[in-house]
């Protein structure tokens, strides 16, 4: 005689009966959110991160073309403070952005590389001002030094 298999209980989902059915987020007009919340932009003036929570409204501007999610700041976590391997790991991906491939040199602003696939002197002998770039040096990053 074979045992029938036990039934499980049918899933159980956590349901917010306040929220909006539509699962649309309260929308505020340009400079009118309430106290208490802020954009990420706005977290990070005051040196604070999301940390995980999810946003609890939406603030509208240029007419509704443009929006951004809105925070609570009580529930914002500190930044994350930069370490040397975060230091050095953006160094590399800015040294990338700053290096001319044809002339080795490293300047102070990010090159066109995607259209010129060089600086300006090796494309097209346009002079570089001195204090615009570091002479070459033999593989050693700015936040090594």
């Amino acid at each position: 005689m074979a045992t029938a298999e036990p039934v499980s209980p049918p899933a159980v989902r956590d349901v917010d009966i306040y929220a909006d059915p539509t699962g649309a987020l309260p929308a505020h007009r340009w400079k009118q959110a309430p106290k208490g919340l802020a954009t990420r932009r706005q977290l990070r003036e005051k040196r604070l991160r999301p940390g995980g929570q999810d946003p609890v409204a939406v603030i509208e501007c240029r007419g509704g073309k443009r929006m951004a999610f809105l925070y609570e700041i009580a529930k914002a976590k500190p930044i994350r403070p930069m370490t040397l391997a975060k230091e050095v790991a953006l160094d590399k991906a800015m040294a990338a952005r700053q290096t001319c491939p044809k002339c080795t040199r490293r300047y102070y602003h990010c090159l066109p590389l995607r259209t010129l696939g060089s600086c300006l002197e090796c494309a097209d002998g346009t002079p570089a001002a001195p204090g615009s770039y570091q002479h070459p040096v033999s593989g050693q990053l700015a936040a090594a030094a």
